[in-house]
């Protein structure tokens, strides 16, 4: 395979390193929470910070604004970049093809993680960890979401590298332009349908579950 950098579309970066940078935001400060709150699967005794949840939350209500977009982008402009019919491609073990479509899939799962984090999340009720209450579905739901995604996240990053190595893991944060890469050809490439039956799957699975959390606190009863 190739090792020239390759060229990221500059609404790709933008969205990417937003998402990304929530994420990380997300991870640290809902650990900070856990290592607070529940440490019952180890702890770091880390110091106390007032009002960490807040801190969370606001962080967690920045992502779930920006999930439906980044997502939009994947299923209808970069949606080359997630899991990809003929599903056989999965057999053929150990071929440059074979670590493509395995890195299709993790990006396609870090957005089901993404999406299931959230759903949680707008489930929980920000007096159970203070009162010791580990205990309720959404709570553990959202501590099984996140392993996922710290899980996704590293074999995205591992698969990245594989296929195309530190170039692939850079072009990402690349301050590169073309001069056809401005707004105004953006969207382009925007398809109304997802590419096949397979994304269309996922993405009712993503935008629908979106659409969940944004209303389930009105009828989620805490």
């Amino acid at each position: 395979m190739s090792r020239n950098t390759p060229y990221q579309p500059v609404l790709l970066r933008l969205l990417h390193n937003a998402i990304a940078l929530l994420v990380f935001a997300a991870l640290i400060t809902g650990f900070m929470v856990y290592d607070r709150y529940d440490k019952r699967f180890g702890t770091l005794n880390l110091p106390i910070i007032r009002d960490t949840q807040g801190i969370h939350g606001t962080i967690a209500l920045i992502f779930l604004i920006g999930l439906p977009i980044f997502a939009l982008y994947c299923f209808h402009i970069g949606s080359r970049r997630l899991v990809q019919p003929p599903l056989s491609h999965f057999q053929e073990v150990g071929k440059p093809i074979w670590w493509v479509a395995i890195q299709r899939l993790v990006n396609t799962t870090i957005l089901l993680s993404g999406t299931l984090a959230v759903i949680t999340g707008r489930m929980m009720d920000e007096e159970w960890l203070p009162n010791q209450d580990f205990n309720h579905a959404g709570y553990i739901g959202h501590l099984i979401s996140w392993v996922l995604m710290i899980l996704s996240i590293a074999m995205h990053l591992l698969m990245s590298a594989k296929v195309g190595g530190m170039p692939l893991l850079l072009s990402i944060y690349s301050w590169r332009i073309r001069a056809e890469d401005t707004p105004i050809h953006w969207f382009k490439s925007f398809k109304i349908k997802p590419s096949s039956p397979i994304l269309l799957m996922m993405e009712v699975l993503v935008i629908g579950g979106i659409a969940i959390a944004f209303i389930l606190p009105a009828f989620y009863s805490k």
